[in-house]
């Protein structure tokens, strides 16, 4: 293993995209870092994230970030971003749904991130294989992830797509 790696694991939702993630970076490391993107928007929501984190259990360095994931030096660390969907999600509502804008920032910031010396595994969703929403604001969300999903496959060492908990290789 390089000091340097990508891994993009993408499904639908309950595929084990996640779980696959975790088990992953534990094969690697004894103290992986947990990224999360999640935004808190309630006391209910936050409650979920204290279950989660207790759940991974203590061999993990768990790590709230919004947006700017770049900030936290991860350099030697195995991590698991988990997920970009979340993470679009955050940028696309602070933009006022500006596709363009978001997608640029969100690049951006992707860039700068794996510029450090860090094995990296990110977590996204596939939402663009359930069909086509009447809701215009989320066909334009649902394009904004696509092309994420995109511009990160691209610069992945490796792509894993989650199958009904199944993970198969798509690249690397």
């Amino acid at each position: 293993m390089s000091d340097k790696h990508i891994v993009l694991v993408t499904g639908g939702q309950r595929s084990g995209k996640s779980g696959y993630a975790q088990k992953l970076a534990l094969s690697l490391a004894p103290n992986p870092v947990y990224l999360a993107t999640s935004r808190v928007w309630d006391e209910e929501f936050r409650q979920r994230v204290l279950r989660h984190q207790a759940d991974r259990g203590p061999e993990w360095t768990n790590i709230e970030e919004e947006k700017y994931l770049s900030r936290h030096d991860m350099t030697g660390r195995v991590v698991v971003i988990d997920c970009v969907t979340l993470w679009g999600t955050n940028f696309f509502f602070d933009n006022e749904s500006n596709v363009e804008r978001s997608l640029q920032e969100l690049k951006e910031e992707f860039d700068r991130l794996t510029k450090q010396e860090a094995f990296l595994i990110f977590v996204t969703n596939e939402i663009g294989l359930g069909g086509v929403s009447p809701d215009p604001v989320q066909r334009k969300f649902t394009d904004l992830q696509g092309w994420l999903n995109q511009y990160i496959a691209s610069r992945a060492d490796e792509v894993v797509l989650m199958i009904s908990g199944i993970p198969m290789k798509v690249k690397g």
